[in-house]
């Protein structure tokens, strides 16, 4: 771990995905290179493989306590300035990190950086879905044009009507993000996290062009979480904490709807 350093990946890596040699290629070819750290509280020698092929950094932590935990984990193995959680399903596209980093350049005061994204689906690659043009109406509702958003409120209205920051699009401000994530969430971990960074100080900026792609597949947390019916609880919870209870329940009744016609 580097001290001073501006930025880096961090993948919370998990068994052995198939998808995870994908994610690192992509993340070794940035136009503006970071150094990328795995860590995992699985080890194996196809992970520390993994590690030496894409000049990655393996950092091992234990016992395997859940997501919430990997994620807190990541978060601590870099003293880098700011950290993207880089999901190990996921595809970067090149011009990631260089945009986000000049939206931090531009906004000293940030604590969060997000991206636009897009879904992959097998080998398709999808810029448009309805799910991702509700939450881009969601962010530009809150955003109104404006490239950050600095009032309670104004942060608080882009999670009102759901998670509308998309987690593996996000840069964090280490040392604002340390432990942020709760571990007896399943689902919505980030939610909660983005709520509660709303109620600080600092600034949500966003780089308004597509800059990765999130892989959609029946074996993501998103998914199994969707099926044992987590999401539906912590939805519910997270609607409770920003609208009165009656109105809380109708929104997570339509997001439990959705659900049944595809992933949100």
């Amino acid at each position: 771990m580097t001290q001073g350093l501006r930025h880096a990946f961090v993948v919370p890596a998990y068994g052995q995905s198939p998808y995870l040699r994908d994610c690192l290629a992509s993340l070794r070819a940035q136009t503006r290179p970071s150094p990328i750290v795995i860590s995992t509280s699985t080890p194996s020698r196809w992970l520390a493989d993994q590690a030496a092929e894409f000049g990655a950094t393996l950092v091992e932590h234990g016992p395997n306590r859940g997501i919430g935990h990997d994620w807190n984990q990541a978060m601590a193995a870099t003293l880098a300035e700011w950290v993207t959680l880089a999901h190990q399903d996921d595809l970067y596209l090149p011009h990631f990190a260089e945009e986000t980093l000049r939206r931090v350049d531009r906004h000293p005061d940030a604590v969060l950086v997000m991206t636009d994204y897009g879904e992959l689906a097998g080998a398709a690659a999808r810029s448009w879905t309805p799910m991702l043009a509700i939450k881009r109406l969601l962010a530009e509702q809150a955003f109104l044009g404006r490239a950050t958003l600095g009032r309670r409120r104004a942060k608080r209205r882009l999670l009102a009507f759901g998670c509308a920051i998309p987690c593996p699009a996000v840069t964090l401000r280490r040392e604002r993000a340390l432990g942020l994530f709760r571990e007896d969430l399943k689902v919505d971990l980030d939610w909660d996290a983005w709520l509660r960074l709303a109620d600080g100080h600092g600034t949500f900026a966003r780089v308004r062009r597509l800059c990765m792609l999130h892989r959609i597949h029946a074996g993501s947390e998103t998914s199994d979480g969707v099926r044992a019916g987590v999401r539906a609880r912590e939805d519910l919870a997270m609607f409770q904490r920003v609208w009165p209870a009656p109105i809380a329940r109708v929104l997570a009744r339509l997001y439990a709807v959705s659900y049944e016609v595809g992933e949100p």
